[in-house]
């Protein structure tokens, strides 16, 4: 069976295309994520006087969005300090294993719904990690974002000058 060249051009241009298609969705997925997530790359700085700084840049929405860890596992933060403590989507507390406790009610943007309580062994973000954090499970939360909360943030000082958010964490 002899293929006509014709034919063969064809396919290969349709083979680049689909090359072609498929390595610009790969970059603008890419493009996007940086752009919902600048803090990908998180560098820890040290202090002489013993703190820990962790530098985060403010997305295009205006919000903090960082990757971090909970129990050594990889998780997005999404900071909110008018969170009471750190809140969970249901789904990601299943992925991380963590158990639910206490039942709780509490008042969301979306109105009242019922939590449960967690403790969390470690959360980090960059090399800033605290021990034994309240946390909620959420089963009405949508998405793989973790509000990160006061109840790791008020062990913080942090201070925001325009696009910068700085997180200490002091000895």
């Amino acid at each position: 069976m002899n293929k006509s060249p014709q034919r063969i051009g064809k396919g290969m241009i349709v083979a680049a295309c689909l090359l072609a298609l498929g390595l610009l969705t790969l970059f603008f997925n890419d493009l996007l994520d940086k752009q919902h997530n600048p803090n990908q790359d998180l560098n820890t700085q040290y202090n002489q006087d013993g703190t820990r700084e962790v530098i985060l840049q403010r997305n295009r929405s205006g919000h903090y969005v960082t990757k971090g860890t909970i129990n050594g596992q990889p998780v997005v933060f999404f900071l909110d300090t008018g969170a009471t403590i750190v809140s969970i989507p249901e789904p990601v507390a299943r992925r991380l294993n963590l158990q639910r406790g206490v039942e709780m009610l509490a008042n969301t943007a979306n109105g009242t719904v019922t939590t449960y309580s967690s403790e969390l062994d470690s959360v980090a973000v960059g090399e800033i990690e605290l021990h034994r954090v309240r946390a909620s499970i959420n089963p009405q939360m949508r998405g793989d974002e973790i509000l990160l909360g006061m109840s790791f943030l008020k062990h913080l000082e942090f201070t925001q000058r325009g696009d910068t958010l700085i997180l200490r964490q002091l000895n």
